[in-house]
């Protein structure tokens, strides 16, 4: 193997400085993360994703900080409510650095430091409320937790986008107390909504009861003006017949008075004979009578016959006989 000589040895020495100053002065950092940069263990400026260069031998790399939206669990703790109620409680946080420097150098262990902030911030919100609350106000504590979180956690350089209650953990025993007001309450609230609807049932009837007491009054009022109209005109119609009955009698006229005499009295045996439960009539005069007011009646329309005869003949006397056509006498209409 030859020998090399001074100047090839100095070329290779050289080169090989040549590699390393290349090798630690540039520097390629990941999307999503940047990279603190430290000359003599003091910060100097920070880089950001992509191609960079640093000084060899002078500065150095301090942090490579993950600037992505981070999720950290929270472990299960015992809590003691305001009631006194022990529950086991566990929950997400949900953070993104925004100022790597602060995030490297204003907190000695960030993630720690994260949770020991939730954990105690957990304690202190849920442990200020009753059991009741704690179960029914999830958003509430959620966002408690954020403000105080995010508030104390600001001068890391770090936001705290959420915080979420995943599990609240009741004892046995008080669960199986809140099963059964529940299934209590539940009962309650059945009863009262039968008792409710029973009450409408009975208002609703009632109702109808009253609507139809009042549609068969106003139906009995109607009846009984109707009636009294009808009885109304019936005696008119009697005191007409009356009145021209005393006028033929008072003519002279006693068909008139035997005609309203037997129509009573057919009325009557009608009325008689009609009767549901009527099997026998037994006339209380002699049939006789009746066949004289019939007489009477016959006689009446012979009369009144020919006196409309003699009405309408009178206006063909007076006119006198018209001469037709034919030559013979024709009496006038």
């Amino acid at each position: 193997m030859p020998m090399l000589s001074g100047f090839d040895l100095f070329v290779l020495i050289f080169v090989v400085l040549i590699v390393l100053t290349l090798f630690a002065g540039v520097k390629t950092v990941p999307q999503g993360y940047e990279w603190t940069v430290v000359r003599f263990n003091k910060y100097t400026r920070t880089l950001s994703p992509g191609l960079s260069v640093i000084v060899p031998f002078i500065d150095r790399i301090g942090s490579k900080v993950n600037m992505m939206e981070q999720v950290m669990d929270v472990p299960s703790q015992e809590v003691i409510t305001k009631d006194n109620a022990t529950i086991t409680v566990d929950g997400v946080a949900f953070y993104q650095v925004f100022d790597a420097a602060r995030s490297s150098y204003e907190v000695a262990n960030l993630t720690s430091a994260i949770l020991n902030l939730t954990t105690t911030n957990i304690r202190t919100v849920m442990g200020s409320m009753d059991l009741d609350q704690l179960l029914s106000h999830r958003d509430e504590i959620n966002e408690r937790l954020l403000h105080v979180v995010d508030a104390a956690a600001a001068n890391w350089g770090l936001k705290v986008n959420r915080i979420e209650i995943k599990d609240i953990v009741p004892p046995a025993d008080l669960v199986e107390a809140m099963g059964r007001q529940m299934k209590a309450e539940r009962v309650k609230r059945a009863l009262v909504l039968e008792a409710e609807g029973q009450r409408q049932s009975e208002i609703l009837r009632a109702e109808g009861a009253k609507q139809s007491q009042i549609l068969e009054a106003e139906g009995r009022r109607e009846a009984a003006f109707r009636d009294a109209e009808a009885r109304e005109r019936l005696a008119e119609a009697e005191a007409v017949a009356t009145r021209m009955v005393s006028e033929a009698v008072a003519q002279g006229d006693l068909n008139a008075l035997n005609y309203f005499i037997a129509d009573k009295y057919v009325k009557a045996l009608e009325s008689l004979a009609s009767a549901p439960n009527q099997r026998v009539l037994v006339l209380p005069v002699e049939a006789t009578a009746i066949l004289g007011s019939l007489a009477g009646v016959s006689e009446l329309f012979t009369s009144a016959q020919a006196a409309r005869d003699s009405r309408a003949a009178a206006p063909a006397r007076s006119t006198g006989p018209t001469v037709g056509g034919g030559g013979s006498l024709v009496p006038s209409s």
